[in-house]
């Protein structure tokens, strides 16, 4: 793996990057690349193709999209760029991040196809020829089997969170997938580790790829205050309450682990007469949709979520995240408070630590290169 020390800081102006492409990070407000970036860019602008060992929360979908994005080929109509992840949410964030990037390029066309959404209305969709298409593993093998797509001549495939499809039960589907592309093609595999499979994928697919290894470093994270509420876990609800009294918070999200936990807490939030509604595995994808729209639209102020969309919930003006339960995995810490400081406003993240959690945040803490702050609300409660 590279060596991160004794490196150039690059710029985004160093990547010589096109008008389009330059407009579109202006527009966002995204003035200088992230680590995963700087080191990503210009092996992948170069046709490198590249193992990423790289944490979610550092800026990953940026770093494929943009050589992607750069090397389209406007004037053929087949699939150049193949992206597989392994939820739908993400599938359908990162191609909102693809029309953002893309958006001053003329004819530029991304489809996300995922399951649960009506195959037909799908396959409208890939006749309007996207040059990009995300996808989870099982919709996309479904598609191709009825020909309704064709990935025989895509010039890129990424494999994002790589470990996550693992976990997921994907690892065949995956190797399916690659089988039905381009021998030629360029590859990128991100993951936050690197499992004895997904190994084996890099060295039967990805013998040449370069190689970077990324861990998070404080000054890639988006502009979130972060802070720690030592808190026993009876009056966690009633701290949540008196900080977004307190901080006069208008739109928040609050994480658990579980369902059954979300649903406590949404209840106990109503009772205290704020406006809630929930997200979770178990609610369908248009159910999920609706929740989402609601909470764009301001129709409640507070969303009680499980990590299962974490990674889907893309909404510009969330103020504040509340960790009511402690992730369980040190990498959901960052996707879970990256849905606050989103499109170049700042947040507040905050983790209700009872004495049983102090252990798994501190290894949060390590991991994560955070450095959240004691707020005290004693006197409050």
């Amino acid at each position: 793996m590279n060596d991160e020390s004794n490196e150039k800081e690059l710029t985004f102006k160093d990547f010589d990057l096109s008008k389009e492409v330059s407009d579109s990070l202006r527009k966002m407000g995204v003035k200088r690349p992230t680590t995963v970036q700087q080191k990503a860019i210009p092996l992948l602008m170069d046709n490198e193709s590249l193992i990423a060992k790289a944490p979610t929360g550092t800026g990953k979908t940026f770093a494929f999209a943009i050589p992607i994005l750069e090397y389209l080929n406007m004037d053929v109509d087949f699939v150049q760029a193949l992206i597989l992840c392994p939820t739908r949410e993400l599938a359908l964030q990162i191609a909102t991040e693809f029309k953002n990037l893309g958006r001053f390029i003329k004819g530029f066309n991304v489809c996300a196809v995922i399951g649960g959404q009506n195959i037909r209305t799908q396959e409208n969709k890939l006749k309007k020829n996207p040059q990009v298409v995300i996808a989870t593993p099982g919709r996309l093998l479904d598609l191709a089997s009825r020909k309704m797509i064709d990935i025989s001549q895509i010039y890129t495939l990424v494999l994002d969170e790589a470990d996550e499809m693992l976990k997921m039960g994907f690892i065949k589907d995956i190797r399916r997938v690659i089988e039905l592309t381009p021998k030629d093609k360029q590859m990128a595999l991100f993951s936050a580790t690197m499992p004895r499979e997904i190994l084996d994928i890099t060295w039967q697919f990805m013998s040449d790829a370069k190689e970077i290894d990324v861990m998070p470093k404080a000054e890639d994270h988006p502009d979130i205050d972060e802070y720690i509420i030592e808190i026993p876990e009876k009056d966690k609800v009633n701290a949540i309450v008196t900080v977004i009294d307190r901080e006069q918070i208008r739109k928040a999200i609050v994480f658990c682990n579980t369902r059954t936990q979300t649903e406590k807490v949404l209840r106990k939030l109503e009772a205290r007469g704020l406006s809630c509604d929930i997200l979770h595995g178990s609610i369908s994808q248009g159910g999920r949709n609706r929740v989402m729209d609601g909470f764009r639209k301001n129709k409640f102020d507070v969303l009680v979520a499980t990590d299962v969309v974490a990674r889907g919930i893309d909404v510009d003006d969330v103020e504040a995240v509340f960790n009511h339960d402690i992730p369980n995995e040190n990498e959901f810490y960052l996707h879970r408070i990256g849905r606050t400081g989103r499109a170049g406003r700042s947040g507040k993240a905050f983790s209700l630590v009872a004495y049983m959690d102090k252990a798994r945040m501190d290894e949060i803490i390590r991991y994560t290169a955070c450095d959240p702050e004691p707020y005290d609300i004693a006197e409050n409660l």
